[in-house]
Formats: C-alpha cells, sequence, structure tokens
C-alpha cells in the first residue's frame, strides 16, 4: 500500500493541475485530506493527472469532494472510468446530504431548555395524576374484595421492604441520635442547662428525625427497588402479557407494594425511634454522666413526650404511600431500554425524597397551627 499523496502544479501557465499518486483509500489517506483542503484555497483545478494514482475508494473520493468544494472538471476521470463513478456517487451524496443545523443563539437556548423543563413537568404532573386516580380506584377494589388481594406477594414484599431494611434503619437512627446528643451536651453545658439535652434528644428523634430518617432510607432504597422490579417487568413486556391474561397491573404489582410499605414504615419508624433513643442515652451517659436511669425517667415525666410520638408516627403512613407510589409510578413509566430504566430509577429517588421533605414541611406547619 502506498500513502496518498498530490502535487498542484502548473502545466501550461495558467492551467492549474492537480496530479494525485499513492492509494486514495481509507488505510492510505492519512493526512493527506487535510493537507489538500489547505493547499487547494485560491486555486481552482482545471486538469487532474491519475497517471499514478493507485487505489481508490469512497473515502478518496469524499477527501477529494470536501477539499475542492465540488469544484472538480468534468473530465477529471476520464483515464479512470471506475474511479469517477465512485467520485459521481459520492458526490451526489455529498450534495443531497441534509446540512448541519444551525446552533442557536445562547439566550434562545437557555429559554428553549426552561420551556421543555417546564413541558416536561407539566406532562409528569399530569401522568402522575392519572396514576393516583388508577391507584385510587384499585385501592377501592381490594377494600371491597379482600379475597383478591394477593396475600403470598404482600407478604414477601413486606420482608423484603421491612425486614431486610431493619438493620441500616436502627443503625442510622442510632447515630443520628447520638450526634444529636453531642451537639445538644456541648451546646447547653456552656449555659448550665446540660440536662436539657435528654429533652432535645427526645423530641427531636420522636418528633422528626426518626421519620424522616426512616422514610428517607427507604426512599432510596425501596422506592428504587420497586422502579426497577416493574421496569424490568415493561421492558420484558410481562406487565403486557398480565393484562392479556386478564389479570390487572395494579392489583397484581402496586397493591401488594402499596400495602406493605404502609404496615411496615410505622413498624420501622418505632424502631428507628428507639435506635435514636439508644445513641442519644450513650452519650449522655458518657458525656454528662447521666445514667439510663435518669434518661428514661426524664422522658417519661414529661407530658408532651406522647404528643411528639404521635406527631411522628402520624406522618409515617402519609411517607410510606409516597414512597410506594412513586416508585410504582416511575416503574410503569418505563421505556422498552435500559436507558429509560436507568432515568425512571433515578427519578423515584429524587421525587420520592423531594416529596417526603416537602409533606414533613406541610405536617410541620399544620402541627403549628393546631399547636400540638
Amino acid at each position: 500500500m502506498r500513502t496518498a499523496d498530490f502535487h498542484i502544479e502548473d502545466a501550461r501557465g495558467d492551467a492549474t493541475v492537480l496530479k494525485l499518486t499513492g492509494d486514495w483509500t481509507t488505510m492510505g489517506l492519512n493526512q493527506a485530506a487535510i493537507r489538500l483542503g489547505e493547499s487547494l484555497r485560491g486555486y481552482s483545478i482545471e486538469q487532474v493527472d491519475l497517471s499514478e494514482l493507485g487505489r481508490f475508494d469512497t473515502a478518496g473520493a469524499l477527501a477529494l469532494v470536501q477539499a475542492s468544494n465540488f469544484a472538480m472538471p468534468a473530465n477529471a476521470f476520464d483515464t479512470r472510468p471506475e474511479a469517477g463513478r465512485i467520485y459521481a456517487m459520492v458526490e451526489t451524496l455529498e450534495r443531497q446530504s441534509a446540512e448541519p443545523p444551525k446552533r442557536q443563539a445562547p439566550l434562545v437556548r437557555i429559554f428553549s431548555k426552561i420551556g421543555h423543563g417546564v413541558h416536561d413537568a407539566a406532562a409528569e404532573i399530569l401522568l402522575s395524576m392519572a396514576f393516583l386516580g388508577r391507584l385510587m380506584g384499585a385501592t377501592g377494589f381490594a377494600f371491597r374484595h379482600p379475597g383478591a388481594i394477593r396475600w403470598p406477594a404482600w407478604v414477601s414484599q413486606a420482608e423484603r421492604s421491612g425486614l431486610d431494611a431493619l438493620p441500616i434503619i436502627a443503625v442510622t437512627n442510632f447515630f443520628i441520635g447520638a450526634v444529636i446528643a453531642f451537639l445538644g451536651a456541648d451546646l447547653l453545658t456552656q449555659f448550665g442547662a446540660g440536662v436539657f439535652t435528654v429533652q432535645l434528644v427526645a423530641v427531636a428523634v420522636l418528633r422528626e428525625l426518626g421519620v424522616l430518617i426512616t422514610a428517607i432510607l427507604l426512599a432510596g432504597r425501596s422506592s428504587s427497588s420497586f422502579a426497577a422490579e416493574i421496569g424490568s417487568m415493561r421492558m420484558s413486556q410481562e406487565v403486557d402479557a398480565m393484562q392479556v391474561m386478564g389479570v390487572n397491573p395494579f392489583q397484581a404489582l402496586v397493591i401488594p407494594r402499596l400495602a406493605a410499605m404502609v404496615v411496615m414504615v410505622p413498624l420501622l419508624t418505632f424502631v428507628g425511634m428507639v435506635s435514636g433513643f439508644l445513641g442519644g442515652m450513650l452519650v449522655v451517659w458518657s458525656q454528662l454522666d447521666y445514667g439510663p436511669a435518669f434518661f428514661i425517667q426524664r422522658v417519661s415525666e414529661d407530658p408532651d413526650m406522647g404528643t411528639h410520638l404521635m406527631v411522628g408516627l402520624v406522618k409515617a403512613p402519609v411517607f410510606a404511600v409516597v414512597i410506594a407510589a412513586i416508585g410504582c409510578r416511575q416503574g410503569m413509566a418505563v421505556a422498552g431500554d435500559v436507558e429509560s430504566l436507568g432515568r425512571r430509577v433515578t427519578a423515584a429517588v429524587v421525587q420520592a425524597i423531594f416529596a417526603i421533605i416537602a409533606l414533613d414541611a406541610v405536617f410541620a406547619l399544620i402541627f403549628l397551627e393546631l399547636n400540638l
């Protein structure tokens, strides 16, 4: 194989001749195409010398078309008609190919991106409302026909999304309670009020952190799992097969997961609260030398602790519905490719965590107005 090369020379004074040498092929072009385009600037090719041209393919033809800007003479390939046919075909395709789209101005791109974002958000809200309507209808059907509930699926989901999450929830809430106790002991001791660290830990864990940390952990763990499981079934057309066989996908896939989360999240929240108490108790014992008996006595003697416990547990079923509904909703929206599955799983986690934090703020305002 000979490397492609060229020479530009004046054959008869004013006639510019382009002489091609070597193999103008994919493997032989190397940098010849780039150099040819730079060398032909300002020249008008009138003759082409192919006496030393070797092999010629579409890559060489494309290089000539782009370098000459479609300005090759009509009789350039008279001595090599087979090369002329290749060149003519490539030139025709290049002329018919669409021009690359013009890049929009930065300001236009910004507003276009905002517009697409608003449109996608509105479409997501509309589809979520449609899913919520179907979910309410399926839930009503399950209440009216308890015998149609798939109890084995419900027990399996309760074990996977509830019991299997018990260790991580207990450990995380333990350390959260310990951190709150560390901060309270360090700050309140400066004002001679270190004993109130017990109330600080109790109120924070019972009212907010116990249920919030539990819900966020389940949003990252169970909501993504629901979206991935149902999404993979959508990709393999198992959901479509259910509908063909007369099985309601909501009754078979969504309701068991929703029921499992509604039952298990309050239980896991209570376990998280106990773990947070243990973490705070250990820190108070080690930092302030207040033993476990003192900690328990201070908590039990406070008349508001029952209210704080009720406030925390009331949020748990609502968060459970949000986690399960968002995970199943994103799973049902998966298309037939893996990229869609990845986007929907990510959206399930992000939307569930955002919804939990937003609902927690709403609950805080409601209980503030109710003076609870």
